[in-house]
């Protein structure tokens, strides 16, 4: 598909909708605006000053608020590629792409966005959260979260992992991350070594097509690492919930391999998704990272409770380790402490940064309960908590 225009713009939004009235009433008040009429409705080219989200808007109230998508049109894509990227963008945005059987465009978008992904190396971010041991305030690990940098068409890592996987380039996503992710640590670890300094420890996410693929190999991932100034025993492997796996026995063998190495290994997002007590039975792993979801409201929320519980029980049992995501309400936190959870992560105890910095020092709070229940091990366990939070 090419979009043929007399007129490049240096600065240009994509808007789409299946709606022809409400683009060409739209379009009425824009002087600069170009229109292409298309098979599942219509799309419009237009300078940025002028097709905003705030005119956007008005319009679409006036016309009953039908479905549309809006994007920022990225001049440092080669054309024609640029408005193909923005066009799959903007459908993806309205939310109709299978609605309109635009499926197959969406991913020749999805690959043209990826391609530019990746030739934005040097930009993209690295951002280091905070997991904290709760009964004692202590730093454990910072989990690296992948930040994609692209000015003019801003896309979510999640939204670029789900672009890889339907594209089947979830592989070519994770080395590339990775590598990232290695080559900035290992500058941070070089930084540390002097003496007194304390090494890292890190978690970084994989797919678990990536996971399976050769070189990720156990011995082959070790071998990044230690090239890398780490050791195994300094990362842990967390395998994200976006990808359903269907054979869990080379997952399995690969966990076990990595974990015999020194590594950690987690499931992320445990009890949302295919984070199944099924799956953390199979693997086993190191580390379950409960959802945020369920401990978003965990303080007033019985049956959230009784899966927490569930999870505590059950990581006992495997021997591995709790992870709480998603921390933001202190009592949520005094909740998970009381419950049996042993580490967590969230706004409340450190927000992400581009450099590992310690957790937050949480005031203290005099008589905290559960509910109206407690006792000493409750407020034992809570004032080491706030007792010894180290400040940012």
């Amino acid at each position: 598909m090419r979009f043929l225009t007399s007129q490049r713009r240096a600065d240009e939004r994509l808007l789409w909708s299946r709606d022809i009235r409400f683009v060409k009433q739209l379009a009425e008040g824009l002087a600069g605006a170009r229109l292409l009429e298309l098979e599942g409705g219509v799309c419009m080219i237009a300078p940025a000053s002028q097709l905003t989200d705030g005119a956007a808007s008005d319009v679409a109230r006036a016309s009953r608020n039908p479905e549309y998508g809006l994007v920022g049109v990225d001049p440092s894509i080669p054309e024609p590629d640029r408005y193909l990227v923005a066009l799959g963008a903007a459908v993806q945005q309205s939310g109709l792409a299978d609605r309109i059987g635009m499926g197959r465009s969406i991913q020749i978008a999805q690959t043209k966005t990826l391609d530019h992904f990746f030739t934005l190396r040097a930009v993209h971010q690295v951002a280091f959260q905070p997991i904290v041991e709760l009964a004692t305030g202590e730093l454990y690990e910072h989990e690296c979260l992948f930040r994609p940098v692209m000015p003019t068409l801003p896309q979510s890592i999640s939204a670029i992992v789900q672009a890889a996987i339907d594209t089947g380039r979830s592989v070519e996503l994770d080395l590339f991350i990775v590598r990232i992710i290695l080559e900035r640590a290992a500058r941070m670890q070089t930084a540390r070594n002097a003496p007194g300094g304390k090494p890292l420890r890190l978690s970084i996410n994989l797919t678990p097509e990536g996971l399976l693929d050769p070189r990720f190999e156990a011995h082959a991932f070790a071998a990044m690492v230690q090239a890398a100034g780490l050791q195994p025993r300094q990362l842990t492997v967390e395998v994200t919930e976006q990808q359903a796996v269907s054979d869990v026995g080379p997952l399995k063998r690969q966990a076990r391999a990595l974990r015999k190495l020194g590594f950690g290994f987690a499931i992320d997002d445990a009890g949302a998704g295919y984070a199944s007590f099924t799956l953390v039975a199979a693997l086993p792993p190191s580390i379950i990272k409960i959802d945020r979801e369920i401990v978003r409201g965990v303080r007033r929320d019985g049956a959230k409770q009784a899966l927490v519980e569930a999870f505590v029980s059950f990581g006992r049992r495997i021997d591995a380790q709790l992870v709480a995501e998603g921390i933001e309400r202190r009592h949520d936190l005094e909740t998970l402490i009381e419950l049996g959870v042993e580490f967590g992560q969230g706004f409340l105890l450190g927000r992400p940064a581009l450099e590992p910095a310690p957790p937050r020092r949480l005031p203290r709070r005099v008589g905290a309960t559960l509910g109206g229940t407690g006792g000493p091990d409750h407020d034992e366990r809570l004032a080491a908590l706030t007792a010894t939070t180290r400040p940012r």
